[in-house]
């Protein structure tokens, strides 16, 4: 299951790679600069283990933008290849080492600048881990919506580089809904700021949702502008299980165009449900097909009713039990079944999740796919997502033998199966990725999503701001 699937961008010269290390060591003594194999070697691959990557030639760890801009200035003049990188937890091989190039890793850059309560705004470097920069808003009262599963792991940088989604998009939207600004290395190593702290800006172009989501093939970002929220109460959390996909589906509709402003409406199929429960011990239905975590951020009372409201359209879809957490301590709990699902697959053996999104109305029909795709090729499938705005995650589960080794002919049926589902999503009116990125794992269903005119558009954006062609390239185009 390592074995590439797409051929990477051409070597970097060695004696490109070793003049550019001694001017980075001349004109950035102080700078930590990764040389070694053994250090470099961690910083190979994101958490898309089929995916093409390299060994870098060396990986910087900057602290301040003007280190980053210099380290672009001397990759650029040397024509070695620059890779921005965060935590590493990206699916679509977005951060993965060129071989020889030179990989700016930006977890030192993780202070948080300024946090201004009245505008509600904070502006924070890009390495500070999700989690920690929610922590930190939330010691003044305010709350940061962004939301990935991997929270605890994933960088804002990171964030930032594939739009991130997560379990809160329903209601407050992807990362580029909470971003104001930018501060940009450009590919020459020039500094742009685009946006700024007001809410309402329509001054030129609109850069900063051009930059956000573009995998850092356009330029890196070295600061966010990010708009918060007060913080809303403890969430009241619904778990609603069905006896079969169109039921739950059913229940997705109805409470889709309730009026209700849930903050979560995640799914999980019944195969998901016995690796949670296998894993956690929770008392989840297993014999249900699948299951709904739904939630609300409304003041108790307001939540109290909307999730009774969210009950009976559950109830008149067919649901056949469902549990209310008592406290925020077990809707917590509760919470943790929907975040843990693929650490909980990974457990019988190598997963590969995919992110496919449709229309709303069409998640029952893409699940059907999902299942018929996986049957016709003999893989082993569960899926999990975010139900309420159409962004499914079927994974595909290969388990490993007596030896530890996956079935021979396990990378073709990948393959085979990723490729029927993309075609279902674009079939259904929907898209190859919708919080992953297309990376270097989507590039070839880019232009069937798009067209040849738009795909045509990006090429010239990223010709314009990356001439030489030294961000990242071989990804996304």
């Amino acid at each position: 299951m390592t074995e590439p699937i797409l051929a990477g961008p051409p070597l970097v010269p060695p004696e490109a790679t070793a003049a550019l290390v001694d001017a980075i060591g001349r004109r950035l003594p102080g700078l930590r600069l990764l040389v070694e194999p053994t250090d470099r070697e961690s910083y190979r691959r994101d958490e898309t283990s089929y995916a093409v990557a390299g060994l870098p030639g060396a990986v910087a760890l900057p602290t301040t933008t003007g280190e980053v801009a210099e380290l672009v200035r001397l990759a650029s003049g040397h024509g070695v290849p620059v890779v921005p990188r965060g935590a590493g937890t990206g699916l679509s091989g977005g951060a993965t080492g060129i071989e020889g190039g030179l990989t700016i890793a930006l977890t030192r850059m993780d202070r948080v600048l300024d946090i201004d309560p009245t505008d509600l705004v904070a502006v924070t470097q890009p390495g500070i881990v999700n989690a920690t920069f929610k922590a930190t808003v939330a010691e003044h009262g305010l709350f940061y919506p962004p939301d990935p599963a991997s929270y605890e792991l994933c960088t804002i940088g990171g964030n930032l580089g594939t739009n991130a989604g997560g379990l809160c998009c329903v209601k407050y939207g992807q990362t580029r809904d909470s971003v104001l600004g930018l501060e940009v290395v450009l590919a020459d190593g020039s500094v742009i700021r685009t946006g700024g702290r007001a809410v309402k800006d329509v001054a030129g172009y609109a850069l900063t949702h051009l930059f956000v989501g573009s995998q850092g093939t356009l330029g890196i970002v070295t600061e966010a502008t990010l708009r918060l929220r007060p913080a809303p109460p403890p969430r009241s959390t619904l778990l609603a299980f069905f006896p079969s996909l169109q039921a739950a589906g059913s229940a997705v509709s109805h409470l889709g165009r309730s009026g209700l402003s849930l903050v979560t409406l995640e799914f999980m199929d019944r195969a998901t449900i016995t690796a949670v429960d296998d894993w956690q011990q929770l008392g989840l239905d297993r014999e249900a097909e699948a299951m709904l975590m739904i939630e609300s951020d409304l003041p108790v009372g307001a939540a109290a009713e909307e999730l009774a409201t969210a009950e009976r359209i559950c109830a008149d879809a067919g649901s056949t039990s469902m549990v209310r957490a008592a406290d925020a301590q077990e809707a917590d709990w509760l919470r943790q079944a929907r975040r843990m699902a693929l650490r909980a697959l990974e457990r019988y053996g190598v997963v590969h999740m995919e992110d496919v999104g449709v229309p709303r109305a069409r998640v029952v029909d893409l699940l059907l796919a999902i299942d018929e795709a996986a049957r016709r090729h003999g893989v082993e499938t569960a899926t999990f997502g975010h139900a309420g705005d159409g962004n499914l995650h079927p994974n595909f589960v290969f388990r490993r033998d007596a030896s530890g080794e996956v079935p021979a002919g396990s990378e073709e049926a990948l393959s085979a199966v990723q490729a029927d589902v993309y075609a279902a999503a674009l079939d259904l009116g929907g898209t190859v990725t919708a919080e992953h990125g297309i990376g270097t794992t989507r590039r070839e269903w880019l232009v069937r999503q798009r067209g040849e005119g738009a795909v045509g558009v990006m090429r010239a954006i990223k010709a314009a701001l990356d001439p030489a062609g030294i961000l990242n390239p071989g990804k996304v185009l």
